[in-house]
């Protein structure tokens, strides 16, 4: 699952390294070598001109000082580097680094969208001891935003119920899942969302895991729930087909465990083996 390594330490404040490694980002894509999808060594970033002295720390990988660099033009001198989306990484690259470049380009995101005061529009400056923007002229505070979103895998039974969703990229069937509201607690919004997206009422709800998701900046917090009453009646403009899966039917292949929708609904696949 996408996660930040065990051997990880954040840090807030800038430290000087003799081989730093350095996420650099244009938009949300990073930039790598080619080859073997590492991260380009300091030789090439100052040949390519990105300032480092600006970049952001992120924190310690092994005892390596990482760190995040943003680039306003992605032209490259030669075809041995390229920008690349995370979602390409997904398989790509080990856990360690995917959950690096995660957090790498939430920070990197951050940073690029708070330049200037969505208050007065004067330039921002970074605050002192923690990841957080201040307006000089203002005192209106930034910190990187964090959206809060539930996931739910329903159960009836022996079956579960799965959904395609109208705007899924990979149109496969996966759990329910929606953002919060403001003054909503999760388990409002679990509710709410199974409410809305499907007609049906739940209870008995369980969490199961949690993980931050980059595409921009989620945190995905996922449930279980028993259904209580109701019949499937979609939403048709957030699902396009909901259905229950039983020991009996075809249940989605198996994809990359990246994601916590796919721990979840592989967590409850027939055959599985579960602790008592």
């Amino acid at each position: 699952m996408l996660h930040t390594p065990a051997s990880f330490i954040p840090l807030l404040a800038p430290q000087e390294h003799a081989e730093p490694l350095t996420f650099v980002f244009h938009r949300e894509r990073l930039l790598l070598r080619e080859a073997d999808l590492g991260l380009p060594d300091a030789a090439f970033l100052a040949a390519l001109g990105v300032d480092t002295a600006r970049a952001h720390p992120l924190g310690l990988w092994d005892g390596r000082y990482c760190q995040v660099a943003l680039v306003e033009d992605d032209a490259l001198p030669d075809a041995a580097h390229a920008y690349r989306g995370l979602r390409s990484l997904f398989n790509a690259v080990d856990d360690g680094m995917l959950g690096l470049a995660s957090r790498a380009c939430q920070v990197a995101e951050w940073a690029r969208t708070h330049r200037y005061c969505g208050v007065c529009a004067a330039p921002m400056a970074l605050a002192a001891g923690e990841r957080c923007f201040k307006c000089p002229a203002c005192g209106m505070l930034a910190y990187p935003r964090i959206s809060p979103a539930m996931m739910v895998l329903i159960r009836k039974g022996e079956r579960v119920l799965l959904a395609m969703h109208t705007n899924s990229p990979s149109k496969r069937f996966s759990p329910l899942a929606g953002f919060l509201e403001a003054g909503e607690s999760i388990e409002e919004a679990v509710h709410r969302e199974v409410m809305e997206e499907v007609g049906l009422r739940v209870h008995n709800l369980r969490y199961f895991t949690s993980q931050s998701w980059p595409f921009p900046h989620s945190l995905m917090i996922a449930f279980t729930a028993d259904y209580l009453d109701g019949e499937i009646r979609v939403d048709a403009s957030e699902i396009a087909e909901a259905r229950w899966f039983g020991p009996d039917d075809v249940w989605p292949e198996p994809v990359s465990t990246v994601s916590i929708s796919s721990l979840l609904v592989d967590a409850h696949r027939p055959g599985v083996v579960r602790p008592a």
